[in-house]
């Protein structure tokens, strides 16, 4: 299975590379793979490398999600 998180981009470099937010987290990246990103945008990462632009609304809610599963499955560890 594959999982490709969403991030905000921080800041972009000059070698196809950015820093990006992954919720408090921040990591350098490559753009190599994806057109027109600006600071600010969200874009999808897998192993490093951004691989779509996405919309800032579906960012936030798959975010959303994610945080959503991670309560719920904190929950489930307190009752073992």
């Amino acid at each position: 299975m594959c999982l490709a998180i969403p991030a905000r981009v921080e800041q972009i470099g000059d070698d196809e590379t950015a820093i990006v937010d992954f919720g408090g987290v921040r990591k350098s990246i490559s753009l190599a793979l994806v057109d027109d990103v600006a600071v600010g945008d969200y874009v999808i990462v897998h192993v490093g490398f951004a691989l779509q632009k996405l919309d800032e609304v579906e960012a936030r809610a798959t975010l959303a999600l994610f945080a959503e599963m991670d309560e719920i499955q904190g929950e489930g560890q307190g009752n073992v």
